[in-house]
Formats: structure tokens, C-alpha cells, sequence
């Protein structure tokens, strides 16, 4: 094929892109946009003519594609090229190459590291939690996406990325040559309580399609030592797959709903328990930067009363993602839902409040599961009290 005929392909499948999100129909397209085309065929053409650099059709089109989906102003929707759309694929299965850290939703302008993840190669080169990262190579991560940013760190196991953070404790900028790596995010951890040989306590990070079954083990395991209550601890915990959600709450609520999902039709599906209730006393952690599918197991343990919520409100992610596989190994993003809680209550951009609210003491780090009593922080030893008061 020419590269004229290219250049119209590209054009013309611009074009139906904007055809049919704004007229529904191609036939609509003159009439409907005309000025807005003939725009938009210029500027094709001035960066064909005379831009320095050298532009080939496919990069004007995914640029045109990704310009679509950012003009939602939904910080949730993005298009994914082929190799973003790779890494959104293995987080969800739990499993990628790179160097093993986990971002803070709190501050969306700046990369903050909530933590590295256990034994990953960031953990051992010395990166530590609150560290700001503020190149990537020689990329300013001021100047890109968060997205983006998350890309550039990934990668093919093996090769190196220098990541330079400035860490706030020290008041100076530190650079660290990391090899990436395959992460496995762990995303159940459990064990009996150190020093409280009567509870059990479980830490998720996320919710990957593996969890449910990572849970159901975990929790199997530490049945059978007859606990008498359990700490189930979601904080920082950002959410992930709705299945995984369901199969998680499934353990911590009676048969019923666990969550709604509505659509912009307002139609509504009732996602459903699977069985394995447990009945045991509950208490769950949850803070500011638990997210999303972790709401929806907070919200529905709330909603059923079969546990106590312990710690500060909730991020309030209560929107849904579905993404959509295109050509090419391509895909989009998309918010296509809000969720509800079994009473059907909205918490997008309200949060959870919890029962009890606990704030962490000045300085405090929290310890997912901790390995003895020092490492217990406010928030922990509220959850304890209240759980014991349960038996």
C-alpha cells in the first residue's frame, strides 16, 4: 500500500471514530461535522508536510484513538496500546516483569511509592515507602501519565531502569539502577496473630483472578487452628478483578447479593455469593487508599452486619472498567458501570465510612501481616479490642 493511501486510510478511519460518537452513523458525518473535519484534515496534513519529524499513519491514528477516550475527561478510561494493554493483562493475572513496587493513590500529580513489594528487586536495591520517583531513566515523570509511568516501569525481565527518587526524610535525590524482574504480587497473606493465638489475621493487596482461591486456602489453613475471630485488613489495597471480589466476600457475608452493577441504561445485575460463609467473628481494616473492589467486600460486610469496620474512610472508587480487546493487541478501558452495595448504596467519590474510625499515630508505617507485637499500629490494636469483645 502507498503512503498516500495510507495517510487516507488513517483519515478516513479517524473520521468514523468521530462520525459515530457523535452523529451515531457515518452518513451524518459531513453534515453534522464539517467544520471539525476539515480542521482535522488539515492538521493531518501539516504534520505530514511539515512537521520535523517523521510521522508514519499508525501513530496519527492510535494518537487519534487515545485522544478520543482522554476527551472523556474520566481519568479511569484510557486506550491502551499493545504493549500497555500487555502489562493491564498480567497485574490482572497477578503476574509481570518489573521492579516490584506498589504507587500511593493519594497524590495523583506525583508518583509516591506506598511501598515495595517483599523481597522484589526495588526492595533490594533500598527503595523505601514515601519515596517520590521523579525520573524514570531520563524521563521526567512529571511530564507523563501515571499510566505511563507504570509502562516505563515494567518491561522485559532482565534489562535495567534507573529510577531516581527524592526521598523526603533525607532532603535529597537518590538514584537506583534496578533489573526488572518476574513480580508474583502475593495477594493473600495470613497467619495467627503474633502474641494472639485466638485470631487469625488476613492482609489482601489486591484482587487478581487468583485471589479467590489464594484466599480460600489461606483461610482453610487457619480455620483449622479454631480461631476465634478474624482480622481481615484491606487497607492499601487499591481493588482489581469483580469476581475476585465477590468470590472474596463470598467467605465474610450470608447467601445473597454481594454487589449491583448498574449501567448508563440503568439495568441492573446482581452478582451474587458462592457459598463458604463463614460465621466468624469479623473486624476489617479498611483506610483512605482502600479502593474499589476492596469497597465492595468492605461495603458488603457492612451492609450484612457480619463484621466491624475499623480505621478511616474509604478512597470511594465505586465506578467499573471493563476493557475491550481491539486489533493489533490493542484495547480500551472504558467505565461502563457503577457498582451499588447490597443496599444499594452509591460510594463513588463518598467512600465508606467505617464503625469505628482510628487514625494511624504520628510517624506510624503499617506492617502487612506484621511479624511481632512491636509492629502492631493504632489502627491493628483497635481491631484487636473490638474483635475480642465479640467472643
Amino acid at each position: 500500500m502507498s503512503e498516500r493511501k495510507k495517510i487516507l486510510l488513517g483519515i478516513l478511519t479517524v473520521f468514523v471514530i468521530f462520525s459515530v460518537l457523535v452523529t451515531g452513523t457515518v452518513a451524518g458525518l459531513v453534515i453534522s461535522n464539517y467544520d471539525h473535519i476539515g480542521r482535522l484534515i488539515k492538521v493531518v496534513g501539516l504534520i505530514k508536510t511539515d512537521y520535523i519529524e517523521t510521522v508514519t499513519p499508525t501513530q496519527l491514528i492510535d494518537g487519534a484513538m487515545k485522544g478520543v477516550v482522554d476527551s472523556l475527561g474520566d481519568k479511569y478510561s484510557v486506550y491502551l496500546d499493545p504493549k500497555d494493554n500487555k502489562h493491564l493483562s498480567e497485574v490482572i493475572e497477578g503476574r509481570f516483569g518489573g521492579v516490584g513496587i506498589i504507587l500511593s493513590l493519594k497524590d495523583e500529580k506525583r508518583l509516591v511509592i506506598l511501598k515495595p513489594i517483599k523481597n522484589s528487586p526495588a526492595d533490594r536495591a533500598g527503595i523505601k515507602a514515601g519515596d517520590v520517583v521523579v525520573k524514570i531513566d531520563d524521563t521526567e515523570t512529571s511530564t507523563i501519565t501515571q499510566e505511563k509511568a507504570i509502562s516505563m516501569m515494567r518491561g522485559k525481565e532482565g534489562t535495567k531502569v534507573i529510577l531516581t527518587v527524592y526521598r523526603e526524610s533525607e532532603k535529597k535525590m537518590l538514584s537506583f539502577p534496578v533489573i526488572r524482574e518476574a513480580i508474583s504480587v502475593p495477594t493473600v497473606e495470613g497467619e495467627m496473630l503474633p502474641g494472639y493465638a485466638d485470631i487469625a489475621y488476613i492482609s489482601m493487596s489486591q484482587f487478581s483472578t487468583d485471589t479467590g482461591q489464594e484466599l480460600g486456602k489461606e483461610l482453610g489453613e487457619l480455620v483449622r487452628k479454631n480461631p476465634k475471630g478474624i482480622i481481615l485488613d484491606l487497607r492499601y489495597n487499591h481493588g482489581g478483578e469483580l469476581n475476585a471480589a465477590v468470590k472474596a466476600a463470598s467467605y465474610f457475608v450470608p447467601k445473597g447479593p454481594v454487589v449491583y452493577i448498574v449501567d448508563k441504561y440503568g439495568n441492573s445485575e446482581e452478582k451474587k455469593t458462592v457459598g463458604n460463609y463463614l460465621g466468624i467473628p469479623l473486624v476489617v481494616l479498611v483506610n483512605e487508599e482502600s479502593a474499589s473492589a476492596s469497597e465492595i467486600v468492605a461495603g458488603a460486610i457492612r451492609d450484612y452486619k457480619t463484621g466491624t469496620l475499623v480505621g478511616t474512610k474509604t478512597f470511594g472508587k465505586g465506578v467499573v472498567q471493563t476493557i475491550y480487546q481491539l486489533d493489533g493487541g490493542s484495547g480500551v478501558k472504558l467505565t461502563t458501570a457503577k457498582y451499588l452495595t447490597p443496599n444499594k448504596t452509591d460510594i463513588n467519590q463518598k467512600g465508606i465510612e467505617p464503625d469505628i474510625k482510628v487514625e494511624l499515630g504520628k510517624g506510624q508505617m503499617v506492617v502487612q501481616p506484621p511479624e511481632d507485637v512491636k509492629q502492631f499500629d493504632d489502627q491493628l490494636k483497635k481491631a484487636i479490642e473490638v474483635l475480642r469483645n465479640k467472643f
